[in-house]
């Protein structure tokens, strides 16, 4: 909620529920048991400014709660400013971080910046039923028509979807072809050449969609991707 008075002052309420922090909560410890690799457990590492904020206070208190329930996955809590110091210096401290919307926000950004730049930079708005993918960059029109945006971000999101599709319906093949279509992302920039307009290169959209598609027919996958 939003209440202004006149020209002095606005004031914003942060508003925490039990119901919303739960389900974000058990998505995200199920989400995290998914990513388990060998010995390797799961982390959902909790988000917020708990030491200024009450509503913050009381959405960590909840997520303790949850945690209690996932014996099986590690569980911590780490307030905004200094997550956003250790993403920087070890992202590979973290796995699952669930926040408010605000922080996540921003951190999302600072996480796209880590893995490579918007044009990397897969993202989902998922509920309980439906959910939407999408590259987390805008439309870019200062280059529309150019053949200079990256395809990636828009590659790995379609995963994603196929992957969310595979499990929400067992769908197996859909969720083998989220697999196979990141590696092929994978693959098609390990060796370092494939270097998009963005960073400098000269691999635009249609270099990159090629080279994805040639990765993806090397692992016996027949398919077209279009951009």
């Amino acid at each position: 909620m939003t209440r202004r008075e006149g020209n002095e002052a606005v004031f914003d309420t942060m508003r925490i529920s039990r119901h919303t922090s739960e389900r974000l909560f058990d998505f995200a410890f199920v989400l995290a048991r998914k990513r388990r690799r060998g010995d390797r457990r799961g982390r959902v590492t909790c988000v917020d400014k708990a030491n200024v904020l009450p509503a913050m206070a009381f959405f960590r208190e909840i997520f303790r709660e949850c945690a209690a329930r996932y014996p099986d996955v590690d569980a911590d809590c780490a307030y905004v400013d200094a997550t956003a110091l250790r993403l920087v210096r070890s992202p590979w401290e973290f796995d699952v971080l669930v926040t408010e919307n605000m922080f996540g926000d921003i951190l999302s950004d600072l996480g796209a910046a880590l893995m490579g730049g918007m044009g990397m930079a897969p993202s989902a708005d998922v509920g309980d039923r439906q959910a939407v993918f999408q590259p987390c960059h805008g439309t870019a029109p200062d280059i529309a028509g150019r053949g200079l945006a990256n395809p990636t971000a828009m590659f790995l999101s379609a995963a994603m979807m196929l992957d969310w599709l595979g499990d929400r319906h067992g769908n197996v093949a859909c969720s083998r072809a989220a697999l196979e279509l990141t590696q092929a992302v994978e693959r098609a920039f390990a060796d370092g050449s494939l270097i998009p307009v963005e960073y400098g290169g000269t691999a635009g959209t249609q270099t990159i969609a090629d080279r994805v598609q040639r990765q993806l027919e090397r692992g016996g996958i027949t398919a077209e991707l279009r951009v």
